[in-house]
């Protein structure tokens, strides 16, 4: 059985409600007033947690301008751009984490983030960051996969782009690191991702074959993809956000608005809730519903003698006479005794 992981407050598993994690990434746009409004926003939406990602350019990558640090010209968001240049325009400083982190807890948010060396993890640590997130592109990098799950915090790793066996490396790594829990994420690494490239039927193959929660890091435009998600067991959805897409910055493009984020929290749990058990059958709420299913009435008054016909015995709302699958089996009788219009139709009266 998959074990439910604690993420702050919250239970991640199945049987719970799906955790809802916003990501800011670089949608401060470089202003630590709007990213202290977007922990606000956050807040007002209802998510249960907000994510940030702790780098600095230099920790993540190396100020070179050559082929192999560009991004390709043909990328839909950061075509050509330098991975230095990215970063510099994307990190969130460090001196901003404490006010963030203040700021989200005293809404009551649940918040963590995704280091990328040691100068992170030391960081969240002295945050005391609940949980820690590794990136789809950092799964590969072992030993530091091994130094978050030192800290013996709950690991959510996100695996886009990986087989099933640097998967399986990393999960090996999490657990003889330490880590006190773990969490796979289905995800698709492009930005925004088509739809179509989701693939959520993968989200129980992960559950089986790992044994262990999982969820969705989404970059699709929109909730629907994510919402969909709760269907094949996704326990922890991931979704990056911004106060207006109109706005701009790195990530707007596939970010979604405080009200979409709203939405995406309702529904998902309203998904959750729908999905039930497997018995088919009437259910507690459809009680009322059965007594106004159809059965067989007498719609006419007749005399004792009289025949019966379609005429004065009718299939009709409510529930209560021979089921209108009798109907042939009663034409052509005779009624036993007068009856009055609105009775209904039993065997004793034929």
């Amino acid at each position: 059985m998959t074990a439910t992981v604690k993420i702050g407050p919250h239970a991640v598993g199945p049987g719970e409600r799906p955790l809802v994690v916003a990501e800011m990434s670089g949608n401060h746009n470089g202003s630590l007033d709007r990213a202290l409004a977007i922990v606000d926003a956050v807040a007002a939406s209802g998510a249960h947690a907000l994510k940030l990602q702790t780098y600095r350019p230099d920790t993540i990558t190396i100020d070179v301008d050559a082929p192999a640090f560009r991004l390709s010209d043909g990328h839909d968001l950061w075509g050509g751009e330098r991975l230095w240049q990215l970063f510099e325009r994307a990190h969130t400083p460090y001196e901003w984490h404490a006010p963030i982190f203040e700021r989200a807890r005293r809404h009551g948010l649940t918040v963590f983030s995704s280091p990328f060396d040691a100068t992170a993890v030391d960081l969240l640590e002295e945050l005391d960051a609940p949980a820690y997130k590794i990136a789809s592109s950092e799964l590969v990098d072992l030993p530091l996969i091994r130094l978050v799950a030192a800290t013996g915090k709950p690991l959510v790793i996100s695996t886009g782009m990986a087989t099933v066996g640097e998967i399986d490396a990393a999960v090996r790594a999490a657990r003889e690191g330490g880590a006190g829990g773990i969490v796979l994420l289905a995800c698709t690494a492009s930005y925004p991702a088509p739809p179509q490239d989701s693939n959520l039927r993968r989200l129980p193959v992960l559950a089986d074959t790992f044994g262990l929660p999982v969820g969705l890091s989404d970059h699709t435009p929109g909730i629907g993809v994510p919402v969909a998600s709760v269907a094949f067991g996704a326990c922890l959805i991931e979704k990056h956000v911004t106060l207006r897409r109109a706005d701009g910055g790195v990530d707007s493009d596939f970010s979604l608005e405080p009200a979409e984020l709203t939405a995406l929290t309702v529904e998902s749990e309203r998904a959750w809730a729908a999905l039930g058990g497997t018995a088919i059958g009437p259910t507690p709420t459809e009680r009322e519903g059965l007594r106004f299913r159809r059965s067989l009435w007498v719609v006419e008054d007749v005399r004792a003698g009289d025949p019966v016909t379609a005429a004065v015995v009718r299939s009709i709302r409510p529930a209560g006479g021979l089921p209108p699958a009798d109907l042939d089996r009663v034409l052509g009788r005779a009624f036993t005794r007068d009856v009055p219009k609105g009775t209904p139709l039993s065997w004793d009266l034929v």
